[in-house]
């Protein structure tokens, strides 16, 4: 609701109804040194406000004269406990005084809160869900604060040092993540390193580790014997093999399908990004901030969200507040800028030419490929088209057939649909905004590669791929331009 009205140049002010609610108001304005007017029908509460030295007068709150006798008032505000009261309050000073002044009603419930807005007020409060939403705050705190003193436990235990391991290929939200686990275990004196699996042959991921110097060490060339600790963060999805160790953290802001048994855990599925809940916990130690570390969670929370326009709640955007003044704005226009490989590009300018789109979703298939993460660039790159908001591109690399997909449409959990479309035919993981499947060629493998049969292969598995992506989104593959 826009008001058009800033309450603090206000000058003078009228309060309808002083239960304990327009009281406390009351006692606040007259602290600011505001010229307060009180209007209240019960006679004794009216003697101990003037006893107080307040400018209180005895009325029916409901009554024309009461619209009369603060039509000079800048803001009215309507804060009796009974709501009929507050909204026939409400409709005399609109409709005697017109829309000059600006008015804040107490609600009581949502349909007095919907009445009220209707009958002309501003704002409408509803002291209750004030309350309760003052409640949860407080609970959030308290079990943050819970949390940190568990984490801290666990990293103390430490003797010797601390694997923090991202999920396999890892994006920028599980690279962050890991920066500010590894910066929050020094905090503590711990030492950490920070392991992946799989490639980081992403270009925007590798530039990202590599502006902000950030050591990473692959999985496979690890000694696992180095680590009494291990954390893992951002590791559900897409999910790779468990990990052949014990795991003593976890922190992550999707469920993990991995039996893990950890000292402690802190998976918020509704959180936007694990980088957001690394965030609190950088706050809530008071620890101080590095430039690196508020570079890569910012960039890992603005990643994650498709720039806070898909799956953002408040907590992204308090915590990318909270990291902003730190960060290392032009570090991140660089990584926001990769360069694109000639492969990528290959890869891209086929995808576009490939292109099949149903409605908002663009499938394509890229053909033959050498390195199946351009595949993923390629979604990415073409998710920007108009009007696209959703997004797959497949190619055959070897013996498997590799899909890249890419989302930013509410309505689809892009994970679900790689699983309905090939989760009997081949490997498909991933989330709400991204995912990727393998599917092995199978009967086809070792085909020759001649012309004909590389065209036939490609025929056949863009039957088998495009039309099951299309009917689990729900859309006709047959009318797509």
């Amino acid at each position: 609701m826009s008001t058009g009205v800033t309450i603090s140049s206000m000058s003078s002010y009228a309060i309808l109804g002083c239960g304990s609610v327009g009281h406390a108001v009351a006692e606040e304005l007259v602290d600011q040194q505001k010229d307060v007017l009180i209007i209240d029908r019960d006679e004794g509460r009216v003697e101990a406000l003037r006893d107080q030295d307040l400018d209180a007068h005895v009325a029916d709150i409901r009554d024309e004269d009461v619209a009369d006798s603060v039509a000079e008032r800048d803001v009215v505000l309507v804060m009796a406990s009974d709501a009929d009261a507050n909204e026939a309050a409400v409709r005399s000073v609109r409709e005697h005084n017109g829309n000059e002044q600006f008015v804040v009603a107490r609600a009581s419930d949502p349909v007095s809160a919907d009445a009220l807005d209707e009958a002309g007020a501003n704002v409408v409060i509803n002291p209750s869900a004030v309350i309760a939403d003052s409640a949860l705050r407080s609970l959030e705190a308290g079990e943050l604060e819970h949390r940190a003193r568990r984490l801290e436990g666990v990293i103390h235990d430490t003797r010797r040092r601390m694997a923090v391991v991202t999920h396999d290929d890892p994006a920028p939200d599980a690279i962050a993540s890991a920066v500010a686990m590894r910066a929050v275990a020094a905090h503590f004196g711990v030492e950490a390193d920070i392991v992946y699996r799989g490639d980081l042959a992403h270009q925007e991921n590798r530039a990202f580790a590599n502006l902000l110097a950030v050591e990473l060490r692959a999985w496979s060339e690890t000694d696992t014997e180095e680590y009494d600790t291990v954390a893992v963060v951002d590791h559900a999805e897409p999910a790779g093999e468990p990990l052949a160790v014990g795991v003593d953290i976890v922190v992550d802001h999707f469920e993990s399908h991995d039996a893990y048994e950890p000292a402690f855990a802190d998976v918020r599925p509704n959180m936007s990004a694990t980088s957001t809940i690394l965030t609190k916990y950088v706050q809530e130690y008071d620890m101080p901030v590095d430039e690196d570390v508020a570079t890569a969670l910012l960039y890992g929370i603005r990643a994650e969200t498709f720039e806070f326009k898909r799956d953002t709640n408040p907590a992204d955007l308090t915590a990318a507040a909270f990291l902003y003044p730190f960060a290392d704005h032009d570090t991140l226009e660089q990584v926001e800028s990769p360069s694109m490989s000639p492969e990528t590009l290959d890869v891209l300018a086929e995808a576009i030419a490939n292109r099949q789109v149903r409605g908002s979703h663009l499938v394509s298939n890229a053909g033959f490929v050498s390195d199946p993460q351009a595949l993923s660039q390629a979604a990415q790159h073409l998710l920007n088209l108009e009007g696209i908001t959703t997004s797959a591109v497949f190619g055959i690399a070897g013996d498997t057939i590799y899909v890249a997909a890419r989302s930013k449409d509410i309505r689809i959990d892009i994970g679900n649909a790689l699983q309905q479309a090939y989760e009997d035919i081949g490997r498909p993981t991933g989330h709400s905004t991204q995912a990727v499947a393998e599917i092995p060629l199978g009967p086809f493998t070792g085909i020759e590669t001649s012309e004909q049969n590389r065209e036939t292969l490609l025929s056949l598995t863009e039957e088998a791929v495009k039309n099951k992506l299309f009917d689990a989104l729900g859309v006709d593959s047959e009318n797509g331009s």
